[in-house]
């Protein structure tokens, strides 16, 4: 729960509500651990603060950010995540609206402009073994 709170304190200084989220925990032997990324559009769902309640009470859709847009468009192009089927083709466009929307996110979540870093794929490597 702490992580949680920790997250919707962090989401409100930057104008957000993190509405919720999901963690994913292993175990190995009798210790606990904090298994993938959090407070993310894969895994958590922002609304923006500012207009909440007007939305609310008016039941208008919250604005929000998340990969929620992706899924809608998945479902409405017969794509279920169902065995057999295959991942619908994306135009470049798309690709760009969903680039946008997680830039947004990270901008806004971050407080900082995103700064795009071309590497090769060693560098890549080399960072993710860094991190690891």
């Amino acid at each position: 729960m702490q992580l949680f709170e920790r997250g919707r304190e962090l989401a409100a200084k930057q104008g957000l509500i993190l509405v919720d989220t999901k963690y994913e925990f292993g175990k190995i032997g009798d210790t606990i651990y904090l298994m993938d990324e959090i407070h993310t559009p894969d895994s958590s769902r922002y609304f923006y603060a500012n207009g909440f309640e007007e939305r609310q009470r008016s039941g208008e859709r919250q604005k929000q950010l998340s990969k929620e847009f992706v899924r809608e468009w998945l479902i409405a192009n017969n794509f279920m995540g169902k065995e057999g089927q295959t991942v619908p083709e994306m135009s470049d466009e798309w690709v760009n609206t969903i680039s946008k929307r997680y830039i947004e996110l990270y901008e806004k979540v971050i407080g900082q402009p995103f700064k795009p870093e071309q590497l090769s794929e060693e560098e890549t490597f080399e960072r993710i073994l860094k991190a690891l």
